[in-house]
């Protein structure tokens, strides 16, 4: 593969794109209420990227000055031979690092590999440590082996981890606190998310459900004393430390705190659309390019630099109950 960067990607804002999130499959082994529908259709065999296109987008990615790759889903570690393509992208002289976003189900088994592999940071979703309620929100019960994965994960040697929770109100904001107990615990961090308006959901009334990153915050400092820090991991988490542990407590505030002025992220679903902005439908076919001019780097770059003018200012979320974007999470790359 080549090395050489030919320029950084801008879009039309004077924002320098630095971080792509890439799907690596629409499926998934659990079926979370703010995630996809129970009723779910996976797209057909031939409309997936394959491993090597994905691999090969990610180095047209990462010769334009794209620093971070973070892998998504649905749940990546269900994709046959995930980590081949892993090794693939590590491999890539211009990534500073290769992430991944996982629900956890599989990490007792990929763990290890992952971590030779190149993997340098997982961040691993869990919204409740009660297994009737994490049944009820993902709809699987699997509490036990997901804990068992985090835990292996923990024993791995990975440079970072972090926990994802997104809050509900009336549905698990009562663990906050113990979700903050559980991660110090295993000395690892943790992020609280506000809920993103994708897809209409039936399980629950999203206004109703609402939970601030302020109101989770207020929850954790009647509890341990939270100091904000400037730390950043490329992404839009917002962190907090305490002075008696190494966990940081991060929050990812779509909502309340809108962070579209920083945004250095693009998206790449698992059919090809890349995405220009998680709440937006606008985006660009790298999967024409490169199915129809296969090893055309210069092409599909090209194709990537042309798509940056329709990166928007801003996402639209607004805070009820109507989606803005019709596609659901799972479909979305995370």
């Amino acid at each position: 593969m080549s090395s050489t960067t030919t320029t950084e990607l801008m879009d039309g804002f004077g924002r320098r794109i630095e971080y792509l999130r890439m799907s690596v499959t629409d499926r998934c082994d659990f079926r979370c209420v703010y995630c996809m529908s129970e009723d779910v259709k996976f797209l057909p065999r031939d409309q997936v990227l394959s491993l090597e296109e994905l691999a090969s987008i990610g180095q047209a990615f990462s010769e334009l000055g794209v620093k971070k790759i973070r892998l998504t889903g649905g749940e990546p570690l269900v994709r046959h031979d995930i980590v081949s393509l892993v090794e693939k992208l590590a491999a890539l002289p211009g990534l500073d690092e290769v992430t991944m976003t996982t629900n956890g189900s599989q990490l007792v088994r990929y763990a290890d590999a992952l971590q030779k592999a190149g993997i340098k940071r997982l961040n691993i979703s869990l919204d409740s440590l009660k297994p009737l309620r994490f049944a009820a929100l993902t709809r699987r019960e699997k509490l036990d082996q997901v804990l068992g994965g985090i835990r292996a994960a923990a024993a791995a040697g990975f440079e970072r981890i972090k926990l994802n929770a997104v809050v509900l109100k009336g549905r698990n904001d009562d663990e906050v606190v113990d979700l903050v107990e559980f991660a110090r615990d295993l000395n690892i961090d943790i992020s609280f998310i506000e809920e993103m308006p994708l897809g209409v959901v039936s399980s629950h009334d999203r206004q109703e459900a609402f939970c601030s990153s302020d109101e989770v915050l207020e929850r954790i400092q009647k509890q341990h004393f939270l100091q904000a820090t400037a730390e950043n991991t490329g992404g839009p988490s917002r962190y907090y430390r305490m002075q008696d542990s190494d966990t940081r407590v991060g929050f990812i505030s779509p909502h309340s705190h809108n962070f579209c002025d920083s945004c250095n992220r693009i998206r790449l679903t698992v059919e090809g659309q890349l995405l220009l902005c998680l709440g937006r439908e606008n985006a660009v076919d790298l999967r024409a390019v490169v199915r129809r001019y296969p090893g055309d780097t210069e092409r599909l770059k090209q194709t990537i630099i042309d798509a940056m003018q329709y990166k928007p200012k801003e996402h639209t979320f607004y805070q009820d109950d109507q989606p803005q974007v019709v596609r659901f999470m799972n479909m979305t790359g995370g």
